[in-house]
């Protein structure tokens, strides 16, 4: 099987971050993924030494920018395209001859993605930044951390990945589908502060309820509530629980032996949170991770052990589904999401030459 976008082309232009994740994603799926990179970049496929996982699944091709045969190669390997994706500054690929006025000319069904921080316009459009200045600017980052403490950053998930690159893979599907239904392509101007912004749509839509405060660690889903945050046990590792809904909280309370303690009747008042999480902070802490997984492991409590990067891929789960795959001795997640009638191919970090 190729895949559910066997028959794509895409162009990519070769960056970091969130424009290789789209790539990647398009790559997963049986799109021919043709990443154009810098001369001497060869290394970065299947090089023990720099083994890089969203570049997976690729053809490559080095061409120097600079000179006016590339940039001709370039313009002439765009006309079978469906798409670019190109991660530069607003103007750069302009001054390079390879705007969206040249390349849609040339090819007017051409999807044109383009992937920056702060998209191609607005006053901070040609400013560096990095994903954790698109996600303050966007108001999500003010709403990760604990109450009282500094805002806390989830790694670069929500900008790059979630906000950019998931973003920009759906621009461009959209965006050729539209072009083959109209023989017209188009401009996809994918900004990481915009995408990290939709993805708070559902807390926006809290605090214009009034359901939501306005403050770090005092809300349902933000580590206020005991019965929705991360609990350290007795062999210092962690377990999570979410157990929102009153069937799963009564689960919760049966499970760990307070369902006739009248003082976690109250699952909603949220005056009362803190005072219950302390009181499940000391009673998880009496057992091991292993041994709550025992008493919680197979019941609608909502419960998962916290599990690192390197015990992820062996749990019973993950292991079951093939969430994880390898290549080369690299273990790295499998292509999502499942198609039942053209699933992916197994990924390979093996990248060869466009010719």
């Amino acid at each position: 099987m190729a895949g559910v976008l066997e028959g794509v082309t895409v162009i990519e232009f070769a960056g970091i971050g969130p424009g290789p994740f789209a790539c990647m994603m398009l790559a997963d799926h049986g799109a021919r993924v043709i990443r154009i990179e810098r001369p001497g970049t060869s290394g970065r496929f299947g090089d023990n030494g720099n083994r890089d996982i969203l570049n997976r699944n690729r053809e490559r091709i080095e061409l120097d920018m600079k000179d006016a045969s590339a940039i001709a190669r370039i313009r002439d390997m765009v006309k079978d395209a469906d798409a670019i994706v190109e991660g530069f500054r607003p103007g750069v690929m302009e001054r390079l001859g390879l705007g969206p006025d040249v390349l849609l000319s040339d090819n007017p069904k051409l999807v044109y993605g383009r992937m920056t921080g702060w998209g191609q316009d607005g006053p901070m459009a040609p400013l560096a930044g990095h994903d954790i200045n698109y996600i303050a600017l966007s108001g999500a980052l003010h709403s990760y951390g604990r109450k009282g403490e500094k805002p806390t950053f989830p790694v670069n998930a929500v900008g790059d990945f979630g906000g950019g690159g998931m973003m920009m893979a759906f621009g461009v599907v959209s965006a050729i589908l539209n072009a083959r239904g109209t023989g017209k392509g188009q401009v996809v101007d994918c900004a990481m502060v915009d995408g990290a912004a939709i993805l708070s749509a559902m807390t926006f839509s809290f605090l214009g309820n009034g359901m939501w405060k306005d403050e770090r660690g005092v809300n349902l889903l933000d580590s206020g509530a005991h019965f929705y945050d991360t609990y350290e046990t007795a062999d210092g590792k962690w377990i999570s629980i979410g157990s929102i809904e009153p069937q799963f909280y009564a689960l919760l309370m049966e499970h760990t032996g307070l369902n006739d303690d009248p003082d976690f009747t109250a699952q909603m008042d949220a005056g009362r949170w803190p005072e219950l999480k302390d009181r499940l902070t000391v009673l998880f802490k009496t057992r091991t991770r292993d041994e709550w997984c025992a008493i919680m492991d197979g019941t609608d409590i909502c419960f998962a052990p916290v599990l690192s990067l390197t015990e992820a891929p062996g749990h019973p789960h993950n292991a079951g589904r093939g969430t994880f795959v390898e290549d080369g001795g690299m273990v790295m997640p499998a292509p999502a999401p499942r198609f039942s009638a053209t699933p992916a191919p197994k990924p390979s970090l093996a990248g060869k030459s466009a010719g």
